[in-house]
């Protein structure tokens, strides 16, 4: 059994309150590395078998169509990981 992973972002240019508030609490738990935050959505698609490349062009419409608003949103990958590779990180 493998997925399908779609990530999508805000576009650069729609504010993202989530990423400020987290950004803004990061220095009152200690940690200042970072200058910015941007949170997106990632889901995850189960395909029975071997992704193929039909499976991944299906993922990116569903993406690009349902899973995302184009409007505001960009659809910044579709891959696929192997769940069994995956579950050993």
């Amino acid at each position: 059994m493998q997925r399908i992973v779609v990530e999508v972002m805000p576009k650069p240019e729609i504010l993202d309150p989530q990423g400020k508030a987290i950004v803004n609490a990061l220095p009152r738990i200690g940690i200042e590395a970072f200058s910015g935050v941007r949170q997106g959505k990632r889901f995850e698609l189960t395909v029975d078998g071997e992704v193929t490349d039909a499976d991944l062009a299906a993922a990116r419409e569903a993406a690009e169509t349902l899973l995302s608003n184009p409007v505001i949103e960009d659809v910044v990958s579709v891959y696929a990981v192997d769940a069994a590779a995956d579950a050993t990180r």
